[in-house]
């Protein structure tokens, strides 16, 4: 398993780490059992957020007495210096540590700079100062501002979605971080759930200075992940064919799941909703065919065009219309005029 260092930081990890926003899902022991498991296969990245409701007492909870033993990184999506002290405390608390390795704001709508009249990245300044936080980190999910982070200079690690459905653009940014002395965590590295060739995002990953984490709540998941430490996947030309096929299918507008839109006026479930042509082709399940999600889906028609979950979108889609496509697209496959 390849060694990636995250730019300045110093931080030396295998190029394979843990996502721990999908364990709120899962109960205590469970979350625990997973979270060890991956640190003694061989991971030592964690990477949590306080918009995760208990995932980071459950990463606290399995890593308690052997701190010095993992990276953690958590994040804060406040807006003011006042609420990110508060998150700051209670991520501390919940973590069950006096220090984090990396902390980053989640989701930035813009690069918090000096003297940018919100006080946030001096807020991230002080707390590294008083030693709560050794490197300071930010997350972005637009491109136009992930450009404007890494063109600053100001932050230490960037996070941002990264699979092998990427664009130039967005490969570019990779790059450039790698060169500005940046450490670049890739989030969505599944593209939201819709890759399941972990190979093949594996390979894809190989090829860049990238820290993907991983979204880890089963076993055999984990599984998956942790057998990479025993054999090595580089881009073959049988993987790039496959890689390639894959893009064709599914390039375009498509929703990743992240779920920033919610909640739905009209109580529609979007992330998963406006992905269900895809979920269900590439996951095929009888469950997705059943009366719950006729149900769920049904609700689409209910949408009075509000616009709100258009513009919480961080890729810009146009979600109504998304969702009135795939709902058309479901019809069909449960009248049996398509086969999936």
């Amino acid at each position: 398993m390849r060694n990636i260092t995250l730019g300045k930081t110093g931080i030396t990890t295998p190029q394979n780490a843990f996502g721990a926003l999908p364990i709120q899902r899962v109960d205590l022991d469970t979350a625990v059992r997973l979270l060890r498991g991956a640190k003694d296969g061989g991971m030592t990245f964690f990477d949590t957020a306080r918009a995760y409701s208990d995932s980071e007492e459950k990463v606290g909870a399995a890593f308690s007495g052997m701190r010095d033993q993992v990276y953690i990184a958590s994040k804060t999506q406040a807006k003011t210096p006042e609420k990110f002290w508060e998150d700051l405390h209670t991520t501390l608390t919940n973590l069950r540590t006096d220090y984090l390795d990396i902390y980053q704001l989640h989701c930035a709508p813009q690069c918090y700079a000096p003297g940018d009249g919100t006080g946030m990245y001096e807020a991230m300044v002080e707390a590294k100062k008083q030693g709560k936080i050794r490197h300071i980190g930010i997350t972005a999910h637009l491109i136009g501002v992930a450009e404007e982070i890494v063109k600053s200079g100001l932050y230490e690690t960037l996070q941002f979605p990264f699979s092998y459905l990427a664009s130039e653009r967005e490969i570019e940014l990779v790059k450039s971080c790698e060169k500005a002395g940046m450490g670049f965590i890739a989030m969505k590295g599944l593209a939201g759930g819709l890759l399941t060739n972990s190979r093949a995002c594996m390979a894809f990953m190989s090829q860049y200075n990238a820290l993907p984490i991983w979204g880890i709540q089963r076993e055999e998941e984990l599984a998956q992940w942790l057998s990479f430490f025993n054999e090595e996947v580089t881009m073959t030309e049988e993987i790039r064919v496959f890689i390639e096929e894959d893009r064709k299918d599914l390039l375009g507008d498509f929703c990743r799941g992240c779920g920033y839109c919610m909640p739905c006026t009209a109580g529609i479930q979007i992330s998963q909703c406006a992905r269900m042509s895809q979920l269900i082709r590439r996951a095929p399940s009888e469950n997705f065919k059943g009366e719950f999600w006729q149900g769920e889906m049904a609700k689409i028609e209910n949408c009075v065009d509000c616009g709100l979950c258009k513009s919480k979108c961080p890729y810009g889609l146009d979600t109504p219309n998304l969702l009135r496509k795939n709902l058309a697209d479901y019809k069909e496959i449960i009248a049996g005029n398509v086969k999936v």
